[in-house]
């Protein structure tokens, strides 16, 4: 009987450390990945608010090169975290998390007016399916392969819903994203592995509102709509803030 007992006690060790069952705890750190035409600093206000409910918060800086370059960025943010971890990204950022998102210590994945391929689906090839958005028009390339928003309409098919001031900051701190990283698809899909939440911006202007309700749909994502521009973490920090929260406690 003693030995049973012992037996016992060693066999339930193992179980308290695996991976599944620190994953069931609450998640305590956020890693936040930017899109394009922006910076890491497009996620303050939602990191601030994060900071002040106890998050250990991480915001990527993306260097916009290619998918790959993306995706070793944010993996370098994931490797220094310690224990359950929520992986956030906007617009092409969601790319990136679906290609990090396989990481053990990644809790769950959040989408922000993102793109969300399936295996060897592209930005550039989801973006081929219906009328492109008003965004569209305001993408200009330059001669060395990278993709730029213009300026004077940044404000209005960006972040229509930010204040002005604000919004020309944005468009001047704005980064190129490369052609090579919105056409290069997706090798990984964590979605299909990862509980997933998704925030439309229903007044998206470079994302369709419908394909973004569409990625949603097809990760049986739980989902929350906003009535926002493509900027809804600059421009409802709170709302996006709050979804966070929620992935990371697993509601």
């Amino acid at each position: 009987m003693k030995l049973l007992t012992v037996i016992s006690a060693l066999a339930a060790i193992p179980a308290v450390g695996s991976p599944m069952a620190a994953l069931a705890a609450p998640a305590r750190n956020v890693v936040l990945v930017h899109g394009a035409w922006a910076d890491a600093s497009s996620w303050d206000k939602v990191a601030s608010l994060l900071r002040e409910k106890g998050f250990n918060v991480t915001e990527v800086s993306n260097p916009l090169t290619s998918l790959d370059d993306d995706v070793a960025a944010t993996r370098k943010a994931l490797a220094v975290q310690t224990g359950p971890t929520v992986l956030v990204g906007h617009s092409y950022g969601g790319v990136v998390i679906g290609e990090a998102g396989d990481d053990s210590k990644v809790k769950a994945l959040v989408y922000v007016a993102a793109f969300a391929p399936d295996k060897g689906e592209s930005v550039q090839s989801l973006s081929s399916h219906g009328s492109p958005p008003e965004g569209a028009k305001a993408i200009r390339p330059d001669a060395k392969g990278f993709l730029s928003l213009d300026r004077a309409a940044f404000p209005h098919v960006f972040a229509a819903d930010v204040p002005p001031e604000e919004a020309a900051r944005l468009a001047d701190s704005q980064l190129p994203i490369s052609v090579a990283a919105i056409s290069a698809p997706a090798t990984l899909a964590a979605w299909h592995i990862k509980p997933t939440y998704y925030a439309i911006s229903a007044d998206d202007r470079m994302i369709p509102p419908q394909a973004e309700a569409f990625f949603a749909q097809r990760m049986k994502a739980k989902t929350v709509t906003l009535q926002s521009s493509h900027a809804s973490l600059i421009s409802h920090p709170e709302a996006v803030a709050a979804l966070i929260e929620r992935a990371a406690k697993g509601d």
